[in-house]
């Protein structure tokens, strides 16, 4: 199973990130989504899972909830949008990948058996960061993260 995982995007669904996540099994948006047509763009491409972040303000922004826990291809992900908000210790709840966003830096990093993942913004560059998004093999055994630099 293969994931597809944006933040940030702040209203802007750049063609180069549907370009990406196309073929992908299932898209996790860790907020700051900006405005609603980006999660409907991203639905057309494959099932979605969303949260709200801190710019997420209005009618629309009230159907995604602050925090996910999910399963995908038979693992624990705990999505929220700013990881110092984090109030559970993934490892002893049994979380096997952490996803977040807010910093807008793309990171991974395994700490005490648990995959914290961040796929950095996709949507409009924040000063010399780059742009880009993550994606997440479940395939096998092991897990499998990427980040990819767009735009």
């Amino acid at each position: 199973m293969l994931i597809g995982i944006v933040s940030d995007t702040h209203g802007l669904l750049r063609p180069e990130a549907c370009e990406r996540l196309a073929g992908v099994d299932h898209i996790i948006h860790a907020g700051d989504i900006g405005a609603a047509g980006v999660i409907s763009g991203l639905r057309a491409l494959a099932p979605t899972t969303a949260i709200r972040g801190n710019v997420d303000r209005g009618k629309w922004a009230d159907d995604h909830p602050q925090t996910e826990w999910l399963t995908l291809g038979g693992r624990s992900i705990y999505v929220l949008h700013n990881l110092d908000e984090l109030d559970l210790d993934p490892a002893a709840a049994g979380v096997d990948v952490v996803v977040s966003g807010h910093s807008h830096r793309p990171k991974i990093e395994t700490m005490d058996g648990v995959l914290y993942l961040n796929p950095g913004s996709a949507g409009p560059r924040r000063f010399t960061l780059p742009v880009a998004l993550a994606t997440l093999d479940l395939t096998g055994d092991a897990l499998r993260p990427c980040i990819h630099y767009i735009g």
